[in-house]
């Protein structure tokens, strides 16, 4: 997916200028411009405070029609949803199914040696719990921070101020649940 064409075509859609879009994301036009030509990729967290700007949630940004006739129960690895830019350095966010259906979102995250959820802590309702399953992971939530490895895990309540940040040199990767979907 384009993530650049599919949220300027969102923005157009909501009647939104890049200016406005900007004001309420808090970000600046000029960045607005550069995430819609593909000229960068945002982090996760500010693509996170732009659609909630709009606002849409990322599983409805990036969620695929499934076959309403009949309800999916099995996924392959290669029918999950990539939610995250997944290029070189950043951050990858692939969904088990399309949580615009469900009231639990399933999340397989991938964090290369210093990628990060962004500058800007993420905050929105609900909770989060996940396990690592390989490598390790700083995580602040709130004032505290901890370094969690391989089969470590978290849960807390979501509307806490948290950031995730590889400070590792071998990738690790998470499996994660939120109550309700919000990315």
């Amino acid at each position: 997916m384009n993530i650049g064409q599919r949220l300027k075509q969102i923005r157009m859609e909501r009647g939104l200028s890049q200016r406005e879009l900007a004001t309420r994301a808090g970000l600046t036009n000029g960045t607005i411009s550069l995430i819609e030509t593909d000229k960068t990729s945002p982090s996760v967290a500010s693509l996170k405070s732009l659609l909630d700007a709009i606002p849409i949630s990322m599983a409805e940004f990036f969620g695929a029609l499934e076959d309403q006739s009949a309800p999916k129960i099995f996924y392959r690895a290669d029918e999950f949803t990539q939610l995250a830019p997944d290029g070189p350095g950043q951050v990858s966010l692939r969904q088990l199914g399309n949580a615009r259906d469900h009231t639990l979102q399933v999340l397989h995250e991938t964090y290369p040696p210093g990628a990060d959820t962004g500058p800007e802590f993420l905050a929105h309702e609900g909770e989060e719990a996940g396990i690592v399953t390989k490598g390790e992971i700083e995580l602040t939530v709130g004032s505290e921070i901890a370094i969690l490895t391989k089969g470590d895990g978290y849960l807390f309540d979501s509307r806490q101020p948290h950031r995730f940040r590889n400070t590792g040199d071998a990738p690790c990767e998470i499996v994660s649940a939120l109550t309700p979907p919000v990315f």
